[in-house]
């Protein structure tokens, strides 16, 4: 159920998809999330909040692999979101991009949601 993409970009290894749903900005990357596909994801993120977004929800069930840089972007983004009253939430993790998480302990200042459903519902007003 798409409500109106916003908009799209893509490399070779990392394509993000933008959509508003609701009171929400959902953000999807797929693919691999690293040094070299950051700014993919950072520069939709920056300008949703600079558009007035506060919740922003990052479906991870297509994000085959994150390392410390694509962590350092969605915690920016948090803190921005957070800033002005809102949060980041993630959805869907696969395993091995959970698995990043839980080992820096990133998993702790996000909420997570099991899926993007999850995350959407949490959400309505």
């Amino acid at each position: 159920m798409d409500h109106g993409t916003v908009g799209s970009a893509q490399s070779g290894r990392l394509l993000v998809e933008v959509r508003e749903e609701g009171s929400s900005a959902v953000v999807t990357p797929a693919g691999e999330l690293d040094h070299h596909t950051a700014d993919l994801l950072r520069e939709p993120l920056d300008d949703l909040l600079d558009k007035g977004f506060t919740r922003l929800v990052v479906d991870c069930s297509r994000l085959e692999f994150c390392d410390s840089t694509g962590l350092n972007v969605l915690l920016g983004a948090r803190l921005k979101a957070e800033a002005a009253g809102g949060g980041v939430h993630l959805a869907g993790m696969l395993p091995v991009v959970a698995r990043v998480f839980e080992i820096t302990g990133a998993e702790a200042v996000f909420t997570v949601h099991d899926s993007l459903e999850a995350a959407l519902a949490d959400g309505a007003d």
